[in-house]
């Protein structure tokens, strides 16, 4: 791709950075960046600039927040008895669509897959763990996408909670093997969750 600007050539690369962007794609947005108003190019940078330096994770479950602790764990109508993991925020987003879980979270920020690297000591588990102890945490729901990577971490982390006082179920196999749970509709989504089984009935299937 011929480019007769050096600042337009750098511009494309870097939007075709992110994922599912290539170069034709990053070239559209580009363009389309360059026809807006100053005004309105001005106020994407900053969003993007704020949302690099000034994001935060929750100091409790680490979803995203713009305070130590996020508006979900510092409600006061939320059951904190009740903690669902899920692999990162999009799960959390996803969940709170459905409008059917009033608990609070725990997000791993991952799942275990040594083909790609990723072992326990990367994702939170101490800190889920330390919730349980410390806490009152009554049950743990299993909200990791049903795949070979999920079912692995869903195991590890019902290991490393062996010999507490906690309940722990998986949503409801509503979502298909294989599927990214972000992905779920909402009302299967809901279900799934609603009609959580016990962990230890999930793994005689």
């Amino acid at each position: 791709m011929n480019f007769s600007s050096k600042i337009l050539e750098e511009a494309v690369n870097q939007v075709s950075q992110l994922p599912g962007i290539g170069k034709r794609t990053a070239l559209r947005l580009v363009l389309h960046l360059m026809r807006q108003p100053e005004q309105n190019t001005d106020l994407l940078t900053d969003a993007l600039l704020k949302m690099r330096h000034d994001l935060q994770f929750c100091k409790k479950c680490h979803n995203v927040s713009d305070t130590e602790l996020c508006e979900i764990c510092a409600s006061h109508s939320r059951d904190e008895s009740i903690v669902c993991v899920v692999e990162d925020i999009r799960d959390v987003m996803a969940i709170e669509n459905t409008s059917q879980y009033r608990g609070l979270y725990h997000v791993l920020g991952g799942k275990i897959s040594p083909m790609d690297g990723v072992g326990p000591q990367d994702l939170k588990v101490a800190s889920l763990v330390r919730r349980v102890k410390e806490d009152g945490v009554k049950e743990i729901i299993f909200a990791l996408s049903p795949t070979i990577e999920g079912d692995t971490t869903n195991f590890y982390i019902f290991k490393q909670l062996d010999g507490l006082e906690i309940n722990t179920s998986t949503i409801a196999r509503g979502i298909s093997v294989g599927d990214e749970l972000e992905f779920a509709d909402e009302v299967t989504l809901g279900r799934s969750i609603l009609h959580r089984v016990p962990y230890e009935n999930s793994m005689k299937n």
